[in-house]
């Protein structure tokens, strides 16, 4: 399963299963004092951590890493939030609700943005977003696909009220929508495949047309950052060697997260397409201006949706010193 699925504010579930991954043996440089523990879990943007592992890049960065696989994405959210591992892959969205709920976590680093992968996917005989008027739409509530069918439905002129939403996990959302019982659905890769499957649908949205809607990111809890600033930097510069090996190996880094994903390596190119890695400048960028104009909607969206009680307190939640730190 790929990632996205309803952020656990209520109640913080136990650590679920995780695989750890065992890197190759590489020259490295002093190792940091204790060992990070960074999970993550199903998503194009977030599968480089498994190369950068296998790879042995984070001895390279004097790091030592237990990587942490995620079958569950919501576990992810919990063992962070928890402290029960020191860093994690996660959305804006869930890393503001966490936040809203109490956590202390600062992101780091921007791994990639969705940029086409997250799809309002509607069926026969409707066209366009104002169509969708009147008509039953299923998503996971909360969720970055919920953001997305909202955004899509401002676009258009309409809000929620103007359409019969209908709160479902995302795969039975898929499935409920080429079985017929609804008429359009909000989804995310791979789950768009399924939905795709249904005679005469299409995508009339997807997050390509919203820039920067739907960021991912590697949130670390404040503890990790108050003692050992040092390894948080190691991690973020591992993520910059990693997507430079993997451009220059290519075949071979697509056999390896292909792998991970539990899909082809075909299958997974598909999935890449619609994912945009942030370089090193993107980065940059991105914490200057991006991601607070950013936050405080995606804060509104939760306050609206009644997801969290108030706004998420935003001081420390962006840390850009440790991208403004690499060297080019």
């Amino acid at each position: 399963m790929f990632r996205r699925l309803l952020p656990a504010l209520a109640t913080l579930a136990l650590l679920g299963t995780a695989c750890a991954a065992e890197p190759e043996a590489a020259p490295s440089a002093a190792p940091a004092a204790q060992k990070i523990t960074l999970g993550f879990s199903a998503w194009p943007g977030w599968f480089p951590w498994q190369v950068a592992a296998e790879q042995g890049l984070f001895e390279k960065n004097g790091v030592q890493v237990e990587l942490k696989y995620f079958d569950s994405y919501t576990d992810s959210l919990n063992a962070l939030a928890t402290g029960t591992i020191d860093a994690n892959s996660q959305t804006l969205n869930d890393t503001l609700a966490s936040v809203a709920g109490g956590a202390k976590q600062s992101i780091v680093l921007v791994n990639d943005n969705s940029t086409g992968n997250d799809q309002i996917i509607a069926g026969p005989g409707i066209e366009t977003l104002t169509d969708l008027k009147g008509k039953t739409v299923a998503a996971e509530q909360g969720t970055v696909d919920h953001y997305l069918l909202l955004l899509a439905l401002r676009k258009a002129g309409l809000t929620e009220a103007d359409v019969r939403f209908t709160p479902m996990l995302t795969d039975a959302a898929a499935a409920a929508f080429v079985a017929g019982q609804v008429d359009a659905v909000g989804a995310f890769a791979p789950f768009t495949s399924t939905a795709l499957q249904r005679e005469g649908s299409k995508a009339i949205a997807t997050s390509a047309d919203f820039p920067g809607a739907i960021p991912d990111h590697l949130v670390v809890t404040r503890d990790l950052l108050g003692r050992d600033e040092k390894a948080v930097q190691a991690l973020v510069s591992t993520w910059f060697d990693t997507i430079e090996w993997i451009a220059a190996n290519r075949p071979k880094a697509l056999e390896i997260m292909a792998k991970r994903g539990g899909v082809s390596v075909a299958d997974y190119e598909t999935y890449d397409k619609g994912t945009t890695i942030f370089s090193l400048e993107q980065n940059r960028q991105a914490f200057a201006s991006d991601l607070p104009a950013q936050a405080k909607l995606i804060s509104e969206f939760l306050v609206s949706t009644k997801l969290v009680d108030s706004p998420p307190p935003l001081d420390g939640l962006f840390e850009p010193k440790f991208v403004q730190a690499v060297q080019p």
